[in-house]
């Protein structure tokens, strides 16, 4: 049974850094690309971050420059590595896998799902 298990969320004054994991038992985890999407209450969730199987990466306007994704295929691990946090970054963070090779920015194409982890930034 594929599971994405997503960690590292917690609570953070503004200007603070935390660091997502997302560990997958994906079979073939190095083929798919990963993804972050952020979800704040009462809006959609959106993609945040992505990095597909040649490490291409994409990233939403609103965190370049403070935010990088990586990935670990020997752990099928992938990473968000968040700083200068805002509040307007506060959601929950949800890791997600997509078997084909581009960065999809729609939540509809990607096929596996985490439960998400919680990100609050404080002012």
């Amino acid at each position: 049974q594929v599971q994405l298990v997503e960690s590292g969320g917690g609570l953070v004054q503004a200007g603070g850094a935390l660091r997502l994991s997302c560990v997958a038992s994906l079979p073939a985890f190095n083929i798919y690309t990963m993804a972050w999407f952020r979800q704040a209450p009462g809006k959609e969730r959106t993609l945040v971050a992505g990095i597909s199987r040649n490490t291409d990466t994409y990233y939403a306007d609103s965190v370049k420059g403070r935010f990088t994704i990586s990935r670990d295929n020997t752990k099928s691990t992938v990473y968000l590595q968040m700083n200068n946090l805002k509040p307007e970054d506060t959601g929950l963070y949800y890791c997600a896998a997509d078997w084909r090779l581009r960065i999809a920015m729609d939540r509809s194409s990607y096929d596996y799902w985490g439960q998400g982890t919680q990100v609050t930034v404080s002012s």
